[in-house]
């Protein structure tokens, strides 16, 4: 190895042992959010179904007509990843991830106090629960009411 290699790797590995680490006040409240559904949205659905059971040794089922059409996996605490294509023409890609909440209605009521702006209300899906979505800091974020 060549000294000046050496000397990125020991500049890196120095400002990486001075990063802090989360202390309990700052993870107390993280320990309790569960993703329940990751949905990715795209319109390559086959693609990103294989290049995600490839890297995580998964398999995804066929269409779900109740979640959108999206393929989907387990994820680990008992939640799925789903894949799906868009829903109509203007719909761009994203992942949103749904928020397991105890009470749905309370979580849309306290992400709008905090700034949230809601896109879909709290609506059924039969069988599975409820969702919503609001848009917050130019981001999708979902909840899941089981």
């Amino acid at each position: 190895m060549n000294a000046r290699f050496l000397a990125i790797l020991l500049a890196c590995s120095t400002a990486v042992a001075a990063w802090p680490l989360a202390g309990p006040q700052e993870t107390k409240k993280a320990d309790g959010m569960q993703v329940y559904y990751l949905e990715v949205v795209t319109k390559d659905v086959d693609q990103v179904c294989a290049a995600y059971s490839a890297a995580g040794e998964v398999t995804f089922g066929k269409p779900d007509a109740g979640l959108g059409g999206a393929r989907t996996a387990p994820l680990p605490g008992g939640g799925l990843v789903g894949v799906r294509a868009p829903l109509r023409p203007t719909e761009a890609p994203v992942v949103r991830p749904y928020w397991l909440v105890k009470d749905i209605q309370a979580a849309v009521a306290a992400a709008q106090k905090a700034g949230g702006q809601v896109a879909v209300e709290p609506t059924e899906i039969p069988g599975r629960g409820k969702f919503a979505i609001y848009l917050q800091g130019g981001v999708d974020h979902g909840l899941w009411q089981k």
